[in-house]
């Protein structure tokens, strides 16, 4: 801890959040660390400055450059559950440590999921028609969620937050991770080659998973002409886990009942592109990772590792740490 209130502790570079700026993580930040200081990068010269005196860097982007004059610098906050456009390699070689964002989105995309599918289940989305045009005439519901089976591709922080909210549904769930021996909170969990025999049995499928060289097209024909034909298909993980022209064609053919979308490949989608003319499909613009407590759920990592190297003088056995 710097003493000197000229000096900064704890540099919060401009990065916003789902459009929320960062003045409001560095003004958390202040307030739960009286005892530091933190101080918000507004400009180049602030950014300058600050992270050559900074201890705690808080940010999305550091480059190689800019780690070179952080000559103080000890723990990389990163503000993004992935880190590889970091110089890892060069922060590992200086002994700083980094930690990411990982779980800070699961409780609103999990709720976001939830919505969707409760809106394909009690037909919601045609109640609002309706009420456009002023139409009080009654229509079915889809289906029940009690009974169903929920398979969610992907276990991380997401998607186990998307099983804890299906919990009082009364349904099936089966996780698919790349280590299903792990402990799961699902009530079955198969690897990726046990994918296909999962998608036979599933009412929803929900995909929450990294994009990677595995899962890039890991949703495409097969795959889709594996689910029911009354299956619904929520994709909160990135647009190219799903194959998108296997996807509008399963939608054209009546394979799947319906599919809600977050991410799109590709993304922004274009408006004239074939999605956007389904009216069982479900758009939202890459969203439902926004929520008004980001920057709370932030603070509450960094302050407890700043707390922890306080404590032990050290940056080890930090929460998040990936680096």
């Amino acid at each position: 801890m710097n003493t000197d209130p000229t000096t900064t502790d704890i540099a919060v570079l401009d990065h916003d959040a789902h459009g929320i700026p960062a003045a409001d993580y560095a003004e958390i930040l202040q307030d739960r660390l009286p005892d530091h200081t933190v101080r918000l990068a507004r400009t180049a010269e602030e950014r300058r400055r600050y992270l050559a005196e900074a201890t705690v860097v808080a940010g999305k982007w550091l480059s190689a450059d800019e780690l070179d004059a952080a000559e103080n610098l000890r723990l990389f906050a990163c503000n993004s559950a992935g880190v590889d456009h970091l110089p890892l390699e060069a922060l590992a070689d200086r002994g700083i440590a980094v930690t990411n964002a990982s779980g800070v989105h699961g409780p609103n995309i999990a709720e976001h999921v939830l919505g969707w599918v409760l809106t394909f289940a009690r037909r919601l989305d045609e109640g609002m028609r309706r009420q456009e045009r002023r139409e009080w005439r009654r229509f079915k519901s889809f289906t029940e969620l009690a009974g169903s089976t929920v398979t969610v591709v992907g276990l991380g922080s997401i998607g186990e937050a998307v099983v804890e909210r299906f919990g009082g549904f009364d349904v099936e769930t089966i996780g698919v991770r790349h280590t299903p021996e792990k402990d799961s909170p699902t009530d079955e969990v198969v690897g990726y080659d046990g994918l296909q025999e999962a998608l036979v049995r599933t009412d929803v499928l929900v995909v929450s998973c990294p994009l990677t060289e595995t899962t890039e097209g890991l949703i495409g024909e097969a795959e889709l002409d594996a689910l029911p034909t009354d299956a619904i298909v929520v994709n909160v993980a990135r647009g190219g886990v799903i194959d998108t022209p296997a996807l509008v064609s399963a939608l054209r053919s009546n394979v799947i009942h319906g599919a809600a979308l977050d991410v799109t490949d590709p993304e922004p989608l274009p408006s004239d592109h074939d999605l956007w003319g389904f009216e069982n499909v479900l758009l939202t613009p890459h969203v439902s990772g926004h929520t008004p407590k980001y920057w709370e759920r932030r603070a509450d990592i960094l302050v407890e590792n700043v707390e922890r190297a306080v404590e032990t003088g050290a940056y080890d056995d930090l929460r998040n740490r990936v680096a």
